[in-house]
């Protein structure tokens, strides 16, 4: 990977976004839900770096504040769908016959609702919030998970070292997580950079079209929603918050690209 420029490329940008991010977690100028009349509106400053808000809200306390708002909703989506994604595909792929028929009609099932359809009923039926964020997408992406798992799966199940395993009396679960899941990191890897890319996008959507994170908590979706309205009057309050999306997906997007293109190279030189 560290002769991959796409990879570096990526992780570069990713890690300059993530340091903003960061330290959010610990520390943010402003309190981000603190109001000051006195500031609607008000322009870049060295008390305010990217300005204030319509409500006189420091924009990057929102950012940073925002930003981990995000990263949380993405990354559980993440390991919640990859989770269920990858149980299920693994027992489809090495199974085949009727487990392989009854999860992927399920998967298939799954595919035909639009993730904002699934946010809308679970938001309808417990609320909106971070965790029912969580939840609504991260069942929506299980099944794409599931696939690429199951596709891996069925293509490792007929090598050696699975057959050699067999012979040796190794149980399947053994076979399953601990021969086979192994051996498919660098493809599990690149699927998961990719989900959580499209995770963030996700989560940006539902919050700008208001389903999703609620004010006045910040998130960088809702924050883009609130400056549409001003976008001629103050327009740099979509730049911001804008900008630290474009970097996180673009950062996310070019290392899990440099992660498949190293992959393949690997494995055309015989190393995978």
């Amino acid at each position: 990977m560290m002769k991959n420029r796409t990879f570096i490329m990526g992780a570069v940008i990713f890690s300059f976004v993530m340091l903003l991010l960061i330290v959010g977690f610990f520390w943010t100028p402003y309190p981000p839900e603190a109001m000051d009349s006195s500031m609607k509106l008000a322009s870049a400053s060295a008390a305010h770096p990217f300005g204030c808000d319509a409500f006189g809200r420091d924009v990057l306390s929102r950012i940073m504040e925002g930003g981990r708002v995000t990263l949380f909703v993405a990354a559980g989506t993440v390991l919640l769908g990859a989770g269920i994604g990858i149980v299920t595909g693994a027992l489809s792929g090495y199974f085949g016959g009727i487990t392989d028929t009854i999860f992927m009609r399920a998967a298939d099932a799954l595919l035909a609702f639009p993730s904002v359809l699934l946010a809308l009923v679970v938001i309808a039926l417990f609320g909106s919030g971070e965790i029912q964020l969580v939840l609504s997408l991260g069942i929506a992406f299980a099944p794409s998970f599931a696939r690429v798992v199951r596709g891996e799966f069925r293509r490792c199940r007929s090598l050696g070292y699975v057959q050699a395993a067999k012979l040796q009396g190794a149980s399947p679960f053994r076979i399953l997580f601990v021969h086979i899941l192994p051996n498919i990191k660098s493809v599990l890897i690149s699927s998961l950079l990719i989900g959580f890319n499209n995770a963030v996008l996700a989560e940006a959507a539902l919050s700008y079209l208001g389903i999703g994170i609620q004010p006045p908590q910040p998130s960088l979706g809702s924050m883009l929603s609130d400056a549409q309205k001003y976008i001629f009057k103050a327009p740099m309050l979509c730049v911001y918050p804008g900008i630290v999306l474009i970097l996180l997906v673009l950062g996310f997007g070019l290392m899990g690209d440099g992660l498949g293109r190293g992959r393949y190279a690997g494995g055309r030189n015989g190393s995978i």
